[in-house]
């Protein structure tokens, strides 16, 4: 199977459970998710640019119509509103870091995620 296999079969879809945890701090927040070699973390974008880090494993970023393969470790810029999603080739720990004063978990995609996705 290849990476854009993975990616089709996967479009839009998470059947695993990525264990998110959330990070705060001031005026900062960190979602850190557990990505299963062959799963992908949903396309979507955000309003601002944020930094994303892969703290484990190795991944494909598809930004607009562009993809990369990163490896771990990494840091990548996401442009503001541009669509995105990362496959996991193999097992990965991801985060995702954005300037936000919002601390509600319940709240926080709501806030970051563009809605015009």
């Amino acid at each position: 199977m290849t990476p854009n296999d993975i990616f089709n079969a996967n479009l839009g879809h998470f059947d695993v459970d990525p264990g998110v945890i959330h990070h705060f701090s001031d005026g900062l927040y960190a979602k850190q998710m557990h990505l299963p070699k062959g799963y992908m973390a949903g396309m979507h974008s955000h309003n601002y640019s944020h930094l994303s880090v892969l703290g484990k494993g190795k991944v494909i970023v598809k930004a607009g119509d562009s993809e990369r393969i990163y490896t771990a470790p990494a840091c990548i810029n996401m442009p503001a509103q541009v669509i995105h999603s990362i496959i996991a080739l193999e097992d990965a720990i991801w985060f995702c870091i954005h300037a936000t004063e919002e601390t509600d978990v319940n709240k926080v995609d709501e806030v970051l995620i563009h809605q015009g996705v």
